[in-house]
């Protein structure tokens, strides 16, 4: 479908008293940032952005996607009404999670990883699953003012950082840290260390985090044990929940590797992402937001889906699948797979604008 087409249909949508749904914006490691229009859940546009992007967060007014490029040290801001490179901003090595939170960016390094990206088409199983190592140099988080253009502050958390969260209140900072097994949990205004939660008496490389929409709880996957953790607002365990139920034959890789999380924004449903491991066939697993038991899981038939939005009405969720190079669009409601979009070049992160929830963003 043609430009002209797309905008015609959007616009006769519109027209007859349709709102419109918005867009979704994906960061592909070897494609930029892929542009899906909710309307008619199909590519319209693709953008530039900076070497290998993964991390992907938008500005409030919807204006400027931020991503952070693993090749390149640094987060670029593209101008989404120009589709041109604002700027270009270092932060550290390996930047690779992005939260844009109270008109600043917060992201996530790793300079204990000696991992590097490789040459396009040449990504293999230890850059894109471990990438990790025995050194335990702390990590920081790159804080950046995108008005002055450049980094403002570093916090620093632990080896490894991967997932950041903030509370209810704005008051605190929370960051997975994957190669010492901890929940760091920081001063939003100072990046003092506040609380250590040692993850490893639950499982082994926490990465996704979230809190519930009532703030009474907070979500950490464990990726390399098959789990998530349940902790409480002052980040007491609460407890253990295995993703991986049934370890038969047709269903071993089900549950595995659980990353990218949320709550649904009503908070009475949760799903976890689970990749199900190098080259095997990922699942969406959905448990009840309260009990936290089990209660479905979404076959995707999928490759290495980390993570997931709900489209800004709530209707759908767009899960983001790097190795089968595709965007799942499946029924909130009844969970059915209603469209496979394909997006080429390992798409890896996904938000919404209007702003979504999501296992990358939060609903304004």
């Amino acid at each position: 479908m043609n430009w002209f087409k797309l905008i015609a249909l959007t616009f006769f949508l519109v027209g007859c008293g349709e709102a419109d749904r918005g867009k979704a914006y994906i960061t592909s490691q070897e494609g930029g940032i892929s542009i899906i229009d909710l309307n008619t859940m199909e590519v319209i546009n693709q953008l530039n952005a900076g070497g290998y992007p993964r991390g992907i967060g938008i500005t409030k007014d919807g204006t400027r996607i931020i991503t952070a490029n693993k090749a390149d040290a640094s987060v670029t801001v593209t101008n989404i009404i120009s589709n041109e490179i604002e700027s270009s901003i270092e932060v550290g090595i390996n930047p690779e999670f992005v939260r844009v939170f109270n008109g600043q960016v917060f992201v996530s390094t790793e300079p204990s990883s000696k991992g590097k990206p490789p040459a396009k088409g040449e990504m293999n199983k230890e850059e894109e699953e471990e990438d990790d190592d025995d050194d335990r140099t702390p990590a920081k988080i790159a804080v950046v003012d995108l008005i002055e253009g450049k980094k403002i502050r570093e916090i620093t958390a632990g080896p490894e950082t991967e997932g950041i969260e903030f509370s209810k209140d704005g008051s605190q900072i929370i960051v997975t840290n994957e190669a010492d097994n901890t929940i760091t949990v920081h001063d939003f205004v100072s990046g003092n260390l506040l609380k250590t939660v040692q993850a490893d008496a639950y499982g082994l490389r926490p990465r996704g985090i979230k809190v519930s929409p009532d703030g009474n709880f907070y979500i950490a996957t464990l990726e390399h044990s098959d789990n998530f953790i349940v902790l409480d607002k002052e980040f007491n365990h609460v407890k253990t929940v295995k993703t991986q139920h049934d370890v038969s034959e047709d269903n071993k890789h089900k549950g595995k590797s659980p990353y990218g999380v949320s709550f649904s924004p009503s908070g009475d449903k949760l799903f976890v992402a689970a990749s199900g491991g190098y080259k095997k066939r990922s699942s969406l697993e959905v448990y009840d937001g309260k009990s936290f038991e089990k209660i479905n899981r979404v076959e995707t038939d999928g490759r290495r889906c980390w993570h997931f939005t709900f489209t800004p009405d709530n209707k759908d969720i767009l899960l983001a699948c790097g190795r089968s190079d595709e965007v799942l669009v499946i029924d909130a409601e009844n969970l059915n797979i209603k469209k496979r979009v394909p997006v080429a070049g390992i798409p890896w992160g996904i938000i919404t604008y209007p702003k979504a929830l999501g296992s990358l963003d939060e609903a304004d």
